[in-house]
């Protein structure tokens, strides 16, 4: 019998499809636009934030909209567990076993959230870092504009190798995985808190030194001024080049002045690089889908969101709408990791039923999240439950690509993501494939062929291994949509 829904002082839609990889979650941030409009229900009064009445609320939450009501934990005692999060962890067990859910529903900070997916607020050096075993180092995958860390001279392809709080305390990043793992590089990095200062020992072109780096807020921009956008020309035919890193509403001017520029130097073969990118708003990714439809009518679907059937009244589906920039594209080229997500895989899955062939998934494989959130707020203790609540789908097919879609894009091409050149360099493998693919040119291996060690050939060929993202064990808001991000 289901429980009833606790009082909630403010509910909020984001309808948001964020990413989720490793111990981290999805989660995406207020006032967007979206297919639901959620009014609260019973009406808001004043509640404790004490854990027993948080936790009752992440429960009424759960069951009233989760999405796999068969798959949520009977007989859990909320006393036994010392927070929200554990609590909510026990609840949809039975889903997460079934990998339905991979830390999707979670508790996170309203406050966070809005200032992140409003502007791309965050704190930190703002820079995404992976681990590569085979060095035994820390690698920066990306360095963002207006950051701590690049105003340092760490960009992509630096090499951290020890860290400290001074230079008397180095530890190599070789002793502290061996001592803690790879948990223990984000522990040593300390928290994601302004003022926060670590010494770094990095090696890049320039050779290894030693270099202090304060954590401060910054804002990311969504597309960068350095690679972002961009149109390459090679024998004779020009590409369109575009790095979308998140899916925030500041986003949006910038995605129409990209395609308004394609437009205009007529651009109909583009490479849409979305390596890093974990997803956000669900209205930014209707967006990029109508700045890719200038082909389409109003009566082809780009995109559907489907609720539990207590729910289906909130079910949506998003035609495309002629925007003034919009493009019609011949060929498309994404570039896809296992950090591609969520609003990244629908944008990538809602161009599919119409290109098919003249479309590529360049890389890896995505993470592979169909469903998406929305956000319940019990705002007088800063609280935002983010609930699995729909699936989502293209035209033709609805929440399948659980295990990525590189299985759904039959020519998808395997290539390494290599940090010894900048994003947006036409030397840099993925993006190379990208182009060989746009100009008509066949591909050596398959990305599920690359997984399993097979060739086309059926020769064992295999890219470089994809490096692991750094996830703290609590990831603040940024950095459940940007994995790696610090």
């Amino acid at each position: 019998m289901r429980k009833p829904k606790p009082s909630v002082a403010v509910v909020t839609l984001a309808a948001l499809l964020l990413a989720s990889c490793g111990g981290g979650g999805g989660g995406g941030g207020g006032g967007s636009s979206g297919p639901v409009t959620v009014t609260p229900t019973p009406t808001p009064s004043a509640t404790t934030c004490g854990l027993s009445a948080r936790q009752a609320f992440a429960k009424g939450v759960i069951d009233e909209w989760y999405l796999f009501p068969n798959d949520v934990a009977s007989g859990v005692n909320p006393a036994s567990h010392a927070s929200v999060q554990s609590y909510i962890d026990a609840l949809v067990a039975p889903a997460r076993a079934l990998n339905k859910d991979r830390f999707f529903t979670y508790i996170t900070s309203i406050a966070e959230e809005n200032a992140f997916f409003s502007s791309g607020s965050s704190a930190g050096f703002g820079v995404r870092l992976s681990y590569d075993p085979a060095s035994q180092a820390v690698v920066i995958a990306e360095a963002y504009e207006n950051a701590p860390a690049l105003a340092a001279g760490i960009d992509r392809g630096t090499r951290i190798t020890a860290i400290g709080t001074s230079t008397a305390n180095l530890r190599t990043v070789a002793a502290i995985v061996a001592a803690e793992g790879t948990s223990g590089i984000t522990n040593a990095l300390g928290p994601s808190d302004p003022g926060v200062t670590r010494v770094l020992r990095i090696t890049d072109a320039g050779g290894t030194r030693d270099v202090t780096v304060t954590k401060a807020d910054y804002d990311l921009d969504p597309i960068s001024d350095r690679y972002g956008a961009k149109v390459i020309t090679e024998g004779g035919h020009s590409y369109g080049y575009l790095n979308l890193r998140t899916f925030i509403s500041s986003a949006n001017p910038q995605l129409r002045a990209a395609f308004l520029n394609f437009r205009n130097q007529g651009i109909t073969d583009i490479v849409i690089d979305l390596r890093y990118n974990g997803g956000g708003l669900v209205s930014t990714a209707e967006l990029f889908g109508d700045l890719l439809g200038r082909n389409r009518t109003s009566s082809e679907l780009f995109s559907q969101t489907n609720f539990r059937p207590s729910k289906a009244a909130e079910n949506d589906r998003h035609f495309f709408t002629a925007q003034p920039e919009s493009i019609a594209p011949t060929r498309i080229a994404f570039i896809g990791t296992g950090s591609t997500a969520s609003a990244s895989e629908l944008v990538i899955n809602g161009m599919l039923p119409y290109l098919g062939t003249n479309m590529t998934l360049v890389g890896g494989n995505t993470y592979g999240k169909p469903v998406g959130q929305i956000a319940l707020d019990k705002a007088e203790c800063d609280d935002r439950m983010r609930v699995i609540a729909f699936s989502t789908g293209n035209a033709l097919t609805s929440g399948d690509y659980f295990n990525g879609l590189a299985l759904k894009i039959t020519n998808s091409c395997a290539a390494s993501d290599d940090t010894a050149f900048p994003l947006g360099d036409v030397r840099e493998a993925s993006l190379r494939a990208a182009i060989d693919f746009l100009a008509g040119n066949a591909c050596t291996t398959r990305i599920a062929n690359a997984e399993t060690g097979i060739s086309a050939q059926s020769r064992s060929v295999r890219v470089a291994a994809e490096p692991e993202m750094l996830i703290p064990a609590q990831p603040r808001a940024a950095q459940r949509d940007l994995p790696g991000l610090f």
